[in-house]
């Protein structure tokens, strides 16, 4: 009888083990679809403001970037798209409500006002660095995909900072 019962609460606190490594798995699921879909969200953002800088931007400079943030987050947008389908994820179909506000402020803008607000806008945007730092220092497809995607970011940052030190000191037009 004591056999049986020891073997009930062994299966028992077993059940109980399982179950806390399942909440465990089930919350940093949630955690990584968090990430991944603001990750998609800033792609989308990213590629629409690069659009918006190279049709109104003054600096041959900002249209530049916006080319390049155009192909990068196409590119990372396309492998955070196929990472979701790998791990069960639906992806997001639009930009979060702050990225759209930002979106149309500067789709109101035009000439070195735009340039000026453009490259202040890409230096704040790209701090998210720090998120994808995080996310980087996990384990599993979501971590190597932050680990790609760090040096791309960082190259986005250092430029945006150039381009704002560039309008912020009046340089010269190109």
């Amino acid at each position: 009888m004591s056999k049986t019962i020891g073997i009930a609460v062994l299966a028992f606190m077993s059940v109980l083990a399982l179950s806390g490594v399942q909440a465990q798995e089930s919350k940093q699921s949630k955690a990584s679809d968090m990430f991944m879909k603001q990750a998609m969200q800033g792609d989308m953002a990213e590629i629409q403001v690069g659009k918006l800088a190279q049709e109104k931007g003054e600096d041959q400079q900002v249209k530049d970037f916006g080319q390049t943030l155009v192909s990068d987050h196409q590119q990372n947008l396309d492998k955070a798209r196929s990472l979701a389908q790998t791990i069960g994820m639906t992806p997001p179909d639009s930009v979060s409500a702050e990225q759209k506000a930002t979106y149309d402020k500067l789709s109101r803008l035009s000439g070195r006002q735009f340039d000026r607000e453009f490259a202040q806008h890409m230096v704040q945007d790209h701090k998210d660095i720090t998120e994808f730092e995080r996310e980087s220092k996990k384990s599993g497809d979501v971590a190597s995909f932050a680990q790609d995607t760090l040096p791309v970011l960082r190259k986005h940052l250092q430029i945006a900072e150039q381009i704002n030190g560039h309008q912020t000191t009046g340089s010269s037009r190109h």
